[in-house]
């Protein structure tokens, strides 16, 4: 974890002070994602790549009854998130660690074997071993796993797509491209249905794993 946590603590040292202001801009999908967790009544949730703490922030206002999990690699975004769940008066229902997404275990992190709902918000762009994230996120999970990150941009105009490839490589972002059969190979693999969906004419993909 050390090597990728430092990494990501150099990229975020500053950025975490404006992430949620700017990334409103142009993280899109992640609202329509947690409309569609559909959380069973006292369910738990887990976000793999916590950040700010917006997501879950938005979950627990969301579903009220819900107890939220959430960890980041990155200890300068934890510090922003545990601020963040504080000044929403969340503390007693928002639990975060800090964890690597390619090897956790929900056990160890928050004494549940496994979570109703496990979900990644433009998060796989950034990890190294995204593949190995979205394995661990479906074994973390007895319901469902979720999904939502850069597209290719396929149904917009080409040069918007090299515009935002160049962009995001300023920031160490790779969206994934074999995204697509690597749900469907994880979902096989785990017993679970796959569903795929692009979002925005390619700007974003979306993908539910359900056990």
């Amino acid at each position: 974890m050390g090597g990728n946590a430092a990494r990501m603590d150099a990229i975020y040292a500053r950025q975490r002070h404006i992430y949620d202001l700017t990334r409103k801009y142009y993280l899109l999908g992640r609202d329509r994602l947690i409309a569609r967790l559909a959380v069973p009544q006292g369910g738990t949730v887990l976000e793999v790549g916590c950040g700010t703490g917006r997501n879950l922030i938005a979950v627990a206002k969301r579903y009220p009854t819900a107890k939220l999990y959430g960890f980041d690699i990155s200890e300068e975004m934890l510090t922003t998130a545990r601020a963040k769940v504080a000044a929403a008066g969340l503390s007693d229902r928002i639990t975060l660690k800090q964890a690597d997404a390619t090897d956790f275990n929900p056990l160890v992190l928050f004494g549940l074997e496994r979570l109703d709902r496990v979900f990644f918000s433009y998060t796989l762009s950034m990890i190294p071993d995204w593949r190995a994230a979205i394995a661990q996120g479906a074994k973390a999970t007895g319901g469902s796993l979720h999904l939502v990150d850069f597209g290719q941009f396929e149904k917009l105009p080409k040069w918007f797509g090299r515009m935002m490839f160049a962009w995001l490589a300023k920031f160490d972002v790779e969206p994934r491209k074999a995204l697509t059969n690597a749900i469907h190979e994880v979902a096989a693999e785990n017993g679970l249905s796959a569903a795929f969906e692009p979002l925005f004419r390619g700007y974003a993909w979306s993908g539910t794993l359900t056990r």
